[in-house]
């Protein structure tokens, strides 16, 4: 990957995720859903950690924030890979009310889901992160650490944000990678289809 470019785009999404208050995610397969971040702040995972005490994860290539508690209404339909059941046969549906999933379908991947969560109680179920791929040299591989930073992707996790600006703890934190998405930034589509205009 190219880490100077990386470093631009993290930081112009995560400018953008900072000064937006609405979001909303939709793609071909179903996905249908709104959420706020307004007073959250984007934070850009660059991969560059030259710098005493930074650190991230390789590979780098994603701006996330923690979307408001409670605000996520909606259809969630992870079509790319899902951390627990890896890449995906089928998509997993998941539909989230007041801010939580209440209800998972789609196959083995739903219940190998579904079964990763059960432990760790209703926090788990929290949508926790919105995130934009980034990393061009990202593939779609069943690790998710790559998967969700493909740039033309979104990510949406589920479970413990306390780390970086949310609420909820729990020892789960598990990422859904979404692929194709048309996503509007306070009524303005900044990506349509994976394509970004910005």
């Amino acid at each position: 990957a190219d880490f100077s470019v990386l470093e631009r785009d993290c930081a112009a999404w995560a400018d953008i995720l900072t000064r937006t208050s609405n979001v909303r995610v939709i793609t071909d397969r179903g996905t249908d859903i709104t959420f706020s971040i307004e007073g959250r702040d984007g934070t850009p995972d660059n991969g560059i950690y030259t710098d005493k005490g930074a650190f991230g994860n390789i590979p780098a290539g994603e701006s996330f924030i923690a979307p408001v508690e409670g605000s996520a209404e909606g259809t969630i339909v992870v079509d790319g890979s899902m951390a627990g059941p890896g890449m995906l046969d089928e998509p997993i549906t998941i539909r989230m009310e007041g801010g939580y999933a209440t209800d998972i379908t789609g196959g083995a991947g739903a219940r190998t889901l579904i079964d990763k969560m059960a432990p760790h109680g209703k926090n788990a179920r929290n949508l926790a992160e919105f995130a934009i791929g980034t990393n061009a040299a990202a593939r779609l591989t069943g690790n998710v650490l790559e998967d969700e930073k493909i740039k033309g992707t979104i990510h949406l996790a589920l479970g413990d944000n306390s780390t970086f600006g949310g609420k909820v703890s729990s020892s789960s934190h598990l990422d859904g990678i979404i692929l194709e998405p048309t996503v509007s930034f306070d009524g303005k589509i900044l990506i349509k289809n994976g394509k970004w205009n910005i």
